[in-house]
């Protein structure tokens, strides 16, 4: 069966204020207007997902949730990883395969920087040195299952970032 994932890094988000926590740093302006333009390119690119997955911390959510918008996705269907949160590919890998295997089509939005490792990991023909806030790497595979991803040969379709 043929499956597309689709990786995110979340939008460009404001400097820590104050006593703030990283994991509480909201989007800036730019990450504001880069989420919803990068929702409107997927949508342009791909059938709406059959799952969102996103980490917990605040400029996740809102990328997640704005990337949605576009795609006319619920908020309420977006999975919340909090293990997601400065993971490393481990740890992507670890939530891909708890993936159930009706969804066929599935955005996953973290941060750096693991996102990038875990596109760089996906296909030899593919490396990037930095993965652009609210930058998007999708691929494509042949598996039955979402717990066969790591063995699975996989195809980078299109990678894109505000900025191109």
């Amino acid at each position: 069966m043929k499956r597309t994932l689709v990786l995110i890094r979340h939008a460009k988000s404001a400097m820590a204020s104050g006593n703030q926590q990283d994991y509480d740093r909201p989007l800036n302006d730019r990450g504001e207007r880069d989420a919803p333009e990068m929702g409107k390119r997927l949508a342009k690119q791909l059938p709406k997902p059959d799952l969102i997955i996103a980490s917990t911390a605040k400029r996740t959510t809102q990328t997640a949730t704005k990337i949605a918008a576009e795609l006319n996705y619920s908020k309420s269907n977006i999975q919340w990883e909090e293990k997601l949160y400065h993971a490393m590919p481990e740890t992507i890998e670890e939530v891909i395969y708890g993936i159930s295997d009706e969804h066929t089509l599935v955005f996953l939005v973290a941060h750096n920087p693991g996102i990038t490792m875990m596109a760089n990991s996906l296909a030899n023909t593919f490396s990037i040195d930095n993965m652009p806030t609210c930058g998007v790497v999708a691929c494509t595979f042949d598996a039955a299952h979402w717990q066969d991803f790591s063995k699975a040969v996989k195809k980078i379709v299109f990678f894109d970032y505000p900025k191109n």
